[in-house]
């Protein structure tokens, strides 16, 4: 069942387009791959011209880290799960045995995929103004451009030697599925403030990533209660 129009913001003309976008390359012919190859083109445009209107006294070296921060994997496959993807993905039974559907890899694939259906099929400007308001959240949620290019990891460390309070502990809570295809859960526990998150990934340094970006906002949530 493909997501309704009012969830992606794009009413389909030509629908075996969106069936192709959220076909896997597991499911057989016509999978989404080349469609992929189009939408990541689609999405860096999309981004930089937005980043480029956003932050007007920005060089280039923060506009470059910061594009990067908002079209890796993890946060298009954190959009993804926002459309709803992961669960009307068309995989093949050994991808949807192991949990294909929730793998960050897979969803970030099928959101790129997604965005070179929209364009297919309704042209340049009615794809951008579908597939931006995606990006709104995650755009806000970006630090100063002179911080940007520091990951969560980092990130939470730093902030905690800075009031000199013990450092995180990661640790590996699970793993599940095949050795070439993974997905590892991962916990991350502070002493002061007292919190703990989990986090998700298809390596356990991204799922430590994951994590410790929990742990960020739950940080933060707690400095703005």
């Amino acid at each position: 069942m493909p997501p309704s129009s009012d969830l992606i913001g794009h009413r389909f003309d030509d629908a075996s387009l969106l069936a192709q976008a959220l076909t896997h390359r597991s499911a057989g012919a016509p999978h989404n791959e080349r469609l992929e190859f189009l939408g990541d083109a689609l999405v860096n445009l999309f981004v930089g011209e937005a980043l480029y209107a956003h932050w007007p006294a920005a060089d280039e070296g923060a506009l470059t880290r910061a594009r990067a921060e908002l079209v890796r994997e993890s946060t298009l496959a954190m959009i993804a799960r926002g459309l709803e993807l992961g669960a009307r993905l068309t995989l093949g039974p050994g991808e949807m045995k192991t949990g294909g559907h929730r793998r960050d890899s897979i969803l970030a694939d099928a959101l790129e995929a997604l965005v070179a259906a929209i364009y297919l099929d309704g042209g340049f400007e009615a794809c951008r103004a579908t597939v931006m308001p995606w990006f709104e959240a995650p755009m806000a949620a970006l630090p100063p451009p002179h911080k940007v290019g520091k990951d969560a990891k980092t990130r939470l460390q730093e902030w905690l030697q800075g009031r000199q309070k013990p450092l995180p502990v990661y640790a590996l809570l699970g793993e599940a599925g095949d050795d070439h295809a993974k997905l590892f859960r991962v916990s991350c526990t502070l002493v002061e403030p007292q919190v703990q998150t989990e986090g998700e990934g298809s390596s356990r340094r991204t799922a430590e990533q994951a994590a410790a970006e929990a742990a960020v906002a739950a940080i933060e949530a707690l400095r703005g209660a």
